[in-house]
């Protein structure tokens, strides 16, 4: 193994352990179990797939386009919680399953929960432009804009 080798492996372990570690910090922050992000999924929903549960573009399939990177992701996720469920690629047919993912990789990622950071990042990733996910952002917010 050379060094990057050896670098990326104690990057991701240390992700591993300090991301959980962080989502346990904190004090009166509402937590994400806690948090209701019914509107934002039923926008992402409207925005994503018209509300079509069916709907296929790509990879991505279900009400709110999951990749199977996501499916992926969120296993990864419940394994490192040591949770026994796992998710399917078929689950993502499924609206409430679908909604049990963004839930699940909100509060992974997003523990403060900031639904700006939700919404650009179920389009363009953890890693998103503000420029490359604008549109995006700005069709969801008038989704949710319209629910007030």
């Amino acid at each position: 193994m050379n060094f990057s080798t050896k670098s990326r492996i104690l990057l991701v372990v240390l992700l591993f352990i300090c991301l959980p570690l962080a989502a346990l910090a904190g004090g009166d922050e509402q937590t994400t179990a806690d948090f209701d992000w019914e509107p934002v999924m039923e926008a992402v929903i409207q925005v994503e797939s018209g509300g079509n549960p069916n709907a296929r573009s790509g990879n991505s399939c279900g009400a709110m386009q999951i990749t199977p990177i996501c499916v992926a992701q969120c296993n990864i996720i419940l394994k490192a919680r040591k949770s026994k469920k796992r998710y399917s690629l078929k689950d993502r047919f499924d609206v409430a399953k679908s909604k049990e993912m963004f839930r699940l990789i909100q509060s992974f990622y997003n523990v403060e929960n900031n639904i700006e950071k939700a919404i650009r990042s179920w389009n363009g990733g953890m890693r998103y432009s503000i420029k490359g996910t604008q549109r995006y952002y700005e069709k969801v917010m008038s989704y949710l804009n319209k629910k007030q």
